[in-house]
């Protein structure tokens, strides 16, 4: 059994052993340590605590669960000089994201026949599920080496959204460096699935703010009390999936060359200064700006979807982008005066106060982070406080798993998901094909936001309550 020792609250480490180069630091709340059975996901921090170049601490998040190499729930930062990069620790849904749009309309005084009527204008224009292709394929036929290069911007200039839309994106909706060269042709067939949210927990939700707990910060947000909002939870699709599976495949079979002694598959690595490196970050730069291309232009769909259920203009609704974060990703950042390779993978970038990456407009204040919950739970938007920089300006990006999707359908009936999602409209498939998606396989998302508001390293802004979720089938 892995010994996780007290830390200050809600922190655990696991001490440097074998061949660890640094020590892990698990944040949990008392009540999610007291259920913690998470054994694998420790061995998979403590792997990536082994890899040449890692800073310590390696970070657990709230949510942490296991994945494939390092978990979900897991960041680890690297000597950006001297340091590896590892596809397996970025994820297979390279820049998995959350967006939250706000509106102007009162969630109380909204009809239920008009809210199916907008999921289901929603679903005429957004495909879901898994494999799903656009239905602007022709567009991204004609465009795709720039919505690669040039990422959110490029596709707000041919029309599909709004330009204030990119300043409350993170990196304004491109990050340079992407190069389509260094992608293989089967990512680029599985290109046409730009402008879906596929499947397993990417969705799209409508809600309402039910609790404000910072009024100052909820004002500045663009949210209040009552009113519609919009999540949007999707990544790189199909493209994203195969970079990765394309690059650690890759990686494995350089590790003989560069003389790594490599704990699991799932951690292939490569030095970032290589060309095997430089190769795989210009790849990983190409599925992150698809991802913001996606949630972009999806946002496009969702608020034409408005026009036609509501009439008027979009903006008639506000509909305004509150922020976009990202999850999955490996970014070069400054933390500290020391320059470093951050890999988070079901983690989110949550920027302090001040921080001068912050957007302009959240400069002062720290820009919003998303944090969902399950299709049957509350979704919390919070802000980092001081501090955060000690676990790499980051915070988890979910409530995280507690059964596996094999467990969650044997375990789960039908009958016990329609209970907990009494009062919610869910649409796209049968409830039996929900049940690896049932709020029961979830961790209790207010345990988990509490893990580091309780420690002072964030702070709430607004509590939303679903309404209404597509989902679409299979899993991402």
């Amino acid at each position: 059994m892995i010994l996780m020792e007290p830390a200050g609250d809600n922190c655990y480490r696991i001490a440097r052993q074998g061949k660890m180069k640094a020590s892990v630091l698990v944040y949990l709340s008392k009540e999610l340590f007291r259920s913690f059975q998470e054994e694998q996901s420790l061995q998979q921090l403590m792997d990536a605590a082994s890899l040449h170049g890692v800073i310590d601490p390696v970070i657990g998040m709230p949510d942490i669960h296991i994945g494939f190499g390092l978990p979900i729930g897991g960041v680890m930062a690297m000597e950006a000089s001297e340091g590896l990069v590892s596809a397996g620790a970025v994820g297979m849904d390279i820049n998995c994201g959350v967006r939250l749009l706000s509106t102007n309309i009162t969630a109380t005084g909204l009809d239920m026949a008009i809210l199916r009527m907008l999921i289901r204008a929603i679903e005429e224009r957004v495909p879901s599920g898994v494999g799903r292709k656009s239905r602007h394929a022709h567009l991204i036929e004609k465009h795709f080496t720039d919505l690669l290069h040039r990422g959110a911007p490029f596709l707000v200039e041919l029309g599909f959204g709004r330009p204030a839309d990119l300043e409350s994106i993170e990196d304004r909706g491109y990050l340079p460096g992407a190069d389509i060269n260094v992608v293989s042709s089967k990512a680029v067939n599985r290109g046409l699935q730009l402008s879906t949210i596929g499947g397993g927990n990417h969705f799209i939700e409508l809600g309402f703010v039910e609790e404000i707990f910072d009024q100052q910060a909820a004002e500045l947000f663009g949210l209040r009390k009552g009113k519609l909002s919009v999540l949007i939870h999707t990544g790189s699709r199909g493209f994203g999936h195969q970079v990765c599976t394309d690059y650690s495949a890759e990686m494995k079979k350089a590790a003989s060359k560069f003389r790594l002694d490599l704990p699991s598959a799932g951690l292939a690595s490569v030095p970032i200064a290589s060309q095997e490196g430089k190769n795989y970050l210009a790849a990983m730069t190409c599925a992150s700006n698809f991802a913001f291309c996606n949630r972009q232009w999806v946002t496009d769909d969702v608020r034409k979807a408005f026009s036609a259920v509501l009439g008027g203009c979009d903006s008639d609704y506000d509909l305004g982008l509150v922020y976009d974060v990202a999850h999955n990703t490996a970014r070069f950042e400054e933390i500290g005066g020391k320059m470093m390779l951050i890999h988070r993978k079901g983690a989110t970038r949550a920027l302090p106060p001040g921080h001068p990456a912050n957007p302009e407009k959240y400069r002062a204040s720290g820009h919003p982070v998303l944090i969902p919950g399950s299709m049957g739970s509350a979704s919390y938007v919070i802000k980092a406080e001081p501090g955060v920089d000690k676990i790499y300006n980051s915070v988890n990006h979910g409530a995280g798993r507690v059964l596996s999707r094999t467990a969650a359908k044997r375990e789960i009936s039908v009958e016990q998901l329609k209970d907990r999602l009494a009062g919610v409209i869910v649409s796209g498939r049968s409830y039996k094909a929900y049940l690896d998606e049932a709020p029961q396989a979830y961790k209790n998302i207010e345990q988990v936001v509490d893990t580091f508001t309780e420690i002072g390293l964030s702070r709430k802004v607004a509590r939303l309550i679903p309404l209404a979720v597509i989902k679409g089938e299979g899993n991402d």
